[in-house]
């Protein structure tokens, strides 16, 4: 409402900053002129001159940082010319595509597209609606930015997109001078490191994730794919960055669990009764026992008290069990094709391939539907895309929706959010909402409604929100004798011919959130007299997001076409929101004796409120994803922290004096340690002492070290540790000298620092995850979880980095006891302790499996107050 206000009075800023990016066209254009008889010679040229400008400058330098962001403003209206300029040389030209396709150049960007451009370059998001050309307008950002001599990152939501847009734009790029590579799944390892070394990168936003998490579990610099991360250009950065948000990517690997007790709980539940001995939550999708519930449950159990520490994973199991009964559906969030549980994403309509539920929830289900139940898995590595996207130098991103959700990408990643003009004024016409009584009722009128509007030849997109309602509109249809194409998750592999024909004379579509996004469905012959396509929303979504990329299907580049959304009190965001109080109305007297099939009314009070509970739910969204980002920008410093200290050994060849003071620190820790309890005793031990610093070294050699006579006269603790610690260092000394060359020694040492890093950090992600389940209760004791949380956390990492020197120091002496590790080279010793210690990572790498964007929907649950 406050900033409603600020808007009446002051205007708004997003529209004041487009007109100030619009006057920038007049240079672009002097530029061009001027650049009228260039040769795609002198193309190349001008970018070599552009790219000497930027040579020696450190982003990592403040004061370079500035240069570079001067140097770019000063030639940024010339380097946009220059792009035109090129295009235009290029126009009517055919090119055989890296892909193996053949393609005329007929692209030439257009003064809007320079706008949305300028706004990227900013680093802003730049909506822009459906058909405006946002692929071409990444061209302008990424040539500028690509010529500081950084790669710049353009992402895309699927693997498909990269390559197309890669082999595309290529040809643009390769006029201008610059290099293209495209990053995707399952490439390999020489084409990879290829692709991310050019100018410009098209990759997916789950493969840069996982690419930067796997470079921090390698024990060679020489493996990592990426060196910078400078400029990221994200399209449909709503999805990505606001969808995707709550979805960790994590590299795990199969945990050795049983998974029989999975359908052991899917049996327990079916003996409780919803209401009676547990509550269902539908908008946070959680279960909760109830008091009889909990009794009757430890009646099954044969316990006493489930609540105790014994039995927490009980309670998780039990309320997964319940979840995956009640609040998870067959048909609308998952399928079950090939005896397999897939999720459907609630976004996109799209099946997600690969991705589990984690935290047991995807078993649960699994146990629910009799399929095979595939083993948890545990966390090697993880980052949402929150904390990797905030990472780069510079971010920026391109939508058709953005401006409902302005705030959360100011708030959470600084981006503002610029609305870019259309080319042509949009000629679509978006009807008022039609309310029904009921749902049935609604669906009777859709059917009425599809048999006028196909009579004329109209075309028609019906949208709905999951698999189950588009084929029970798809049914009702084919009772009526209508012919018509369906498209959801189960029968994806046809998009592409669907999507074609949904625009032609006649065609009628029923699809799910699918063609909502990434679609463009152009207009066949004959079908603008029409009226364009036709657009029925049968629901509401719970983001008006969702609802306008719907709406975006049609009235493309100034074409003609019409919207309309229908509601009742039966809808999901109705039903599960309280919007259903709203229609309160609709059991009046006045609308009594109206059919069921018939709409109550065309009224723009009650379409104002149903926008107001889309709000309250997008407000609720959002805080469920602060509330994650708080958690995880908590683990982020630890991650930071550790994979800082990652790069520093692989940028470092001898670890050794850094080795010496970790024996030096964790000796005198044991020391002083022991040295106060014998303190405390009648008679001083120093024997005891050396006792226990051997059985730590796991080594009897300092015995025959330490001179008696010298350390009983010793009555400090810290001198004390001083001369162990320096007998000890003598012996690590001695391991080096007694090595074939240093360089191995050397090596052996890095990997096992790194090896002692990557094995407790492991440990420290299931850690920090099982604290968070632990804090959720303290809200009961009237502490704030998140606050307990941080306490905690701090506790853990400072204990982390204590046990990774403990580690390192206890993993270089267990070595020392086998001469012969330190008379061979490291690759060269067949030593089963040596290949524990050295190699254990490795190994596990290779039993690694990524499991890509397992979403972790039960993340609300965690953090709930």
């Amino acid at each position: 409402m406050i900033e409603e206000i600020i808007k009446a009075i002051f205007g708004d800023p997003s529209e004041k900053k487009v007109k100030q990016l619009t006057k920038v066209l007049t240079k672009i254009k002097e530029f061009e002129k001027s650049q009228e008889n260039y040769t795609l010679d002198d193309v190349k040229k001008k970018t070599q001159e552009f790219k000497e400008l930027f040579v020696g400058l450190d982003i990592n330098s403040k004061e370079d940082s500035k240069k570079i962001k001067d140097i770019l403003e000063s030639i940024k209206a010339e380097a946009f010319a220059l792009v035109k300029t090129t295009a235009k040389l290029l126009y009517g030209k055919e090119f055989e595509l890296r892909d193996g396709r053949t393609m005329t150049w007929n692209m030439i960007h257009y003064d809007v597209q320079f706008i949305g451009g300028l706004a990227i370059h900013e680093g802003a998001i730049a909506e822009m609606k459906t058909g405006e050309g946002k692929t071409l307008v990444a061209t302008l950002p990424a040539y500028l930015n690509a010529l500081t001599g950084y790669s710049v990152h353009i992402v895309t939501v699927n693997d498909y997109l990269a390559n197309r847009d890669w082999a595309e734009m290529g040809v643009l790029y390769d006029a201008l001078g610059l290099t293209t590579g495209v990053v995707y799944g399952n490439q390999p390892r020489t084409d990879k490191k290829e692709a991310y070394e050019c100018d410009i990168v098209y990759a997916t936003n789950n493969e840069l994730g996982f690419d930067y998490l796997r470079d921090n579990m390698v024990i060679s610099k020489e493996d990592k794919f990426q060196k910078h991360l400078f400029f990221a250009i994200i399209d449909e950065v709503d999805s990505i960055l606001i969808d995707e948000a709550r979805t960790p990517l994590i590299i795990s690997m199969p945990d050795d669990e049983p998974t029989s007790k999975y359908m052991q709980f899917a049996a327990l539940a079916n003996h409780l009764q919803k209401g009676v001995h547990y509550k269902i939550d539908e908008k946070q999708k959680t279960a909760t026992l109830t008091e009889e519930g909990i009794q009757k449950v430890e009646e099954l159990l044969r316990i006493d008290n489930i609540y105790i520490s014994e039995h927490y994973n009980d309670i998780h199991h039990i309320e997964n069990a319940l979840k995956a009964m009640a609040s998870y559906q067959r048909d609308k969030d998952y399928l079950v094709l090939d005896g397999e549980v897939q999720i459907i994403d609630e976004h996109t309509g799209r099946v997600l391939d690969g991705r589990r539920y984690s935290d047991g929830l995807h078993q649960a289900i699994e146990a629910k539907e009799g399929v095979e139940i595939k083993q948890e898995s545990r966390t090697l590595a993880s980052i949402t895309f929150q904390n990797f996207f905030r990472m780069y130098w510079k971010l920026a991103g391109m939508t058709g929706t953005a401006k409902t959700e302005e705030e959360e990408f100011y708030k959470v990643y600084g981006l503002e959010t610029l609305i870019i003009p259309t080319n042509k004024p949009i000629a679509r016409v978006d009807k008022k909402d039609l309310l029904f009584k009921n749902e049935k009722g609604k669906f009777d009128y859709v059917v009425k409604l599809i048999k006028e509007i196909a009579a004329t030849g109209q075309p028609i997109l019906v949208g709905t929100v999951s698999v189950e309602k588009s084929e029970y509109l798809s049914q009702r249809l084919t009772q009526e004798g209508i012919k018509h194409n369906v498209l959801n998750a189960k029968n994806h592999a046809m998009e592409a011919e669907i999507v074609a024909e949904a625009g032609q004379k006649g065609a009628i579509t029923i699809a799910t959130n699918m063609a909502g996004r990434g679609t463009d469905i152009k207009l066949g012959e004959g079908v603008t007299e029409l009226g364009g396509l036709c657009i029925i929303g049968t629901e509401k979504h719970e983001t008006r997001r969702i609802d306008n990329q719907l709406r975006g299907r049609a009235g493309r580049q100034g074409d003609p076409g019409t919207t309309q959304f229908l509601i009742s009190p039966n809808d999901d965001i109705m039903r599960i929101f309280g919007g259903d109080k709203l229609f309160g109305i609709f059991n009046s007297p006045m609308f009594a004796s109206l059919p069921d099939d018939e709409p109550l009314a065309q009224s723009g009070m009650l379409t104002r409120k149903v926008t107001s509970v889309q709000k309250q739910v997008e407000g609720h969204n959002f805080d469920i994803r602060k509330h994650i980002l708080e958690y995880d920008d908590v683990m982020n410093k630890h991650r930071s922290i550790i994979y800082s200290r990652r790069d520093k050994i692989l940028d470092n060849q001898n670890m050794h004096e850094d080795i010496k003071e970790m024996v030096q620190n964790q000796i005198s820790a044991l020391v002083q340690s022991e040295f106060t309890k014998q303190s405390q005793k009648d008679n001083f031990d120093v024997k005891e002492i050396i006792k226990k610093v051997n059985e730590f070294l796991g080594m009897e050699a300092i015995d025959d070290k330490i001179e008696l006579d010298d350390v009983s006269n010793i009555k400090d603790g810290e001198e004390l540790a001083k001369y162990i610690g320096n007998i000890a260092i003598d012996e690590l000394e001695k391991m080096k000298d007694q090595a074939i060359s240093q360089e191995a020694f050397f090596d052996l040492e890095k990997r096992v620092v790194l090896s002692s890093i990557d094995e407790l950090w492991m440990r420290h992600i299931d850690s920090m995850s099982k604290l968070r389940d632990e804090v959720a209760f303290e809200g009961y004791a009237q502490r704030n979880p998140l606050v307990v949380y941080k306490e905690k956390a701090f506790q853990k990492f400072d204990n982390l980095i204590n046990e990774i020197e403990y580690k390192v120091v206890k993993s270089m002496f267990s070595i020392r006891q086998n001469e012969q590790v330190v008379l061979e080279e490291p690759e060269a010793v067949e030593v089963e302790n040596m290949e524990e210690l050295v190699r254990e990572f490795e190994e596990k790498l290779k039993q690694t499996k990524d499991i890509e964007n397992q979403r972790n929907t039960d993340e609300v649950k965690k953090i709930r107050v």
